[in-house]
C-alpha cells in the first residue's frame, strides 16, 4: 500500500485517468475537478489508505450497445477518486503480474495487441489447424466468482490492506436508476483493476491448455483453440467447457460458442481466407457496422454542411482503417472507399432539390450541357445517378481527398 501511495506512482495515475477521460461517477466528480479535489482531501484519503480502512463508493450502472448491435453491455462507472486509486493500485500490481501471464493471451496487456492476437492465429490456421474452437464466455466480466478470484489474489499479494480494499471494490455495489444495488458476483467493466483482474482468473484457463498442448489464442474472454479436424474440435469443446463449468464457475454462450472453419467465424473484427496460405481479411460483420455507422453520419436530415459531414466521417475512419487496415485484402478497402464517396455524392444531389439547381450545379462543375440535362431531369433515384458519369465528372475522387475525407485504402489512387 505504500507503493500505492508513493507520490511518483500517484503522480503516473492521475495522468493516466486524466488522458482517459470518461463520465462521471455517482457523485457527479469529472475528471477535471480530480486535481483540485485531491490538493484539499488527499491527505485524508491517504490515511484511510494505509490504515486499511478506505472504502469506495457504488459504481454507477451505465449501458451501452454491443459492436454486433445486439443488445447492450453494462458498465460500472467508479468516481473518478476511485479510478485514480485504482490506476495507482494497477500500476503496483500489473508490471508484477503480467510477466507471469501466458504468452498466448493478448487482451489488456502492456506491449501486446489485438493484431498480435490475429496474426498467432493466422500462424496456427497455416501450419495446418485448420478448425477452430471458437469459446464465448456467457456476460464474464458479470460472473467472475469473487471468492475465487480473491484467492488468487491473496495468492500474490501479502498486504491485508491492499487484499481489503481490492475486496471492497469488488462488493462496491451498483447505482441504477438512483437505487444501489449489492455486487455478488462479477468485476465490473469500466474501471481500471477490471481487466488485470480477469486476466488473472483467466489465467488458470490459459495454463490448462498449455497443459493440455492445445494451440490456442485468448484476447480477454475471447478465447480461440486450433486444432486439425472438426471430431477433435468438438472433443476439446466439451472437455474445455467442463473445465470452465467446474473449475472457474463460469459459462459458456452456447449460440456464440461454434467448432468451425475459421474463415466461417470471426476473431476480434478478422476473419481468414481458405488455402495453405490464409490471409486476414475483415469479418462480414465489420463491414456492416462501418455501412451503418456511414449511412447514419451521411443520412440526409441532418441539416449540416458537408465540411462538417466530412470531419465526423473522417474521425472514424481514421480510426476504422489504423484497426483493420491490417487485413491482407486490400479490395474490400478499395470497394469501400467507392461506397462512401458515392453516399456523399447522394447526399450533395438530395441538396439539390430543384432541377433547375442540379442542370445549373453541374455545369458549374464541368458537367456538358447535354449531359447535365439529362441527368437533372432524369427520374431516377440519388443513389442510382450517384454512380453516373455526371456526378463522377462533378465530383471527382480529388474533390473529396481535398476536404480532407481519408482513404480506407490509402495507396490506392
Amino acid at each position: 500500500m505504500e507503493e500505492v501511495c508513493d507520490p511518483e506512482n500517484l503522480r503516473k495515475a492521475l495522468k493516466r485517468v486524466r488522458e482517459n477521460r470518461g463520465s462521471p461517477g455517482v457523485n457527479g466528480m469529472s475528471v477535471d475537478d480530480l486535481a483540485g479535489y485531491l490538493a484539499c482531501h488527499w491527505p485524508e484519503v491517504r490515511s484511510l489508505l494505509l490504515a486499511g480502512s478506505y472504502r469506495p463508493q457504488p459504481v454507477l450502472r451505465k449501458e451501452i450497445p454491443k459492436p454486433d448491435g445486439k443488445g447492450t453491455r453494462a458498465l460500472g462507472i467508479p468516481t473518478a477518486l476511485d479510478r485514480f486509486i485504482q490506476q495507482s493500485i494497477l500500476q503496483v500490481l500489473q508490471p508484477r503480474w503480467d510477466p507471469t501471464f501466458s504468452d498466448h493471451s493478448y487482451g489488456f496487456r502492456p506491449g501486446r495487441s489485438a493484431h498480435q492476437a490475429v496474426s498467432e492465429a493466422q500462424r496456427h490456421i497455416a501450419e495446418g489447424y485448420e478448425f477452430v474452437v471458437d469459446i464465448d464466455l456467457e456476460k464474464f466480466f458479470d460472473r467472475v466468482n469473487h471468492d475465487m478470484l480473491m484467492a488468487r489474489v491473496a495468492e500474490r499479494v501479502g498486504d491485508k490492506r491492499l487484499l481489503k480494499l481490492i475486496r471492497r471494490f469488488l462488493n462496491a455495489g451498483v447505482m441504477d436508476n438512483g437505487l444501489v444495488g449489492p455486487t455478488e458476483e462479477g468485476t465490473p467493466q469500466g474501471g481500471p483493476l477490471s481487466p488485470l483482474l480477469s486476466n488473472l482468473m483467466l489465467d488458470d484457463l490459459d495454463r490448462e491448455l498449455e497443459r493440455r498442448g492445445h494451440r490456442f489464442v485468448r484476447y480477454a474472454d475471447d478465447c480461440n483453440i486450433y486444432v486439425r479436424s472438426e471430431r477433435a474440435g468438438r472433443r476439446v469443446m466439451e472437455n474445455v467447457g467442463r473445465f470452465i463449468t467446474r473449475k472457474l464457475k463460469l459459462k459458456i454462450n452456447a449460440d456464440k460458442s461454434a467448432v468451425a472453419r475459421p474463415r466461417e467465424r470471426k476473431f476480434l473484427g478478422f476473419s481468414f481466407t481458405p488455402g495453405k496460405q490464409p490471409k486476414r481479411r475483415i469479418a462480414p460483420q465489420a463491414v456492416d457496422r462501418l455501412k451503418k455507422r456511414v449511412r447514419l453520419i451521411t443520412r440526409r436530415n441532418r441539416g449540416i454542411g458537408l465540411d462538417r459531414v466530412i470531419a465526423e466521417l473522417g474521425r472514424y475512419l481514421v480510426g476504422w482503417r489504423n484497426y483493420f487496415g491490417f487485413c491482407e485484402t486490400p479490395s474490400v478497402l478499395i470497394n469501400l472507399d467507392s461506397w462512401i464517396r458515392r453516399r456523399l455524392r447522394c447526399l450533395l444531389w438530395r441538396q439539390w432539390r430543384r432541377c433547375r439547381t442540379r442542370y445549373e450545379a453541374l455545369r458549374a462543375r464541368d458537367v456538358g450541357r447535354e449531359l447535365a440535362a439529362k441527368h437533372a431531369s432524369s427520374s431516377l433515384g440519388p443513389w442510382r445517378l450517384s454512380r453516373t458519369l455526371a456526378l463522377s465528372v462533378a465530383f471527382p475522387n480529388r474533390y473529396f481527398d481535398a476536404l480532407g475525407l481519408p482513404r480506407l485504402a490509402p495507396d490506392r489512387a
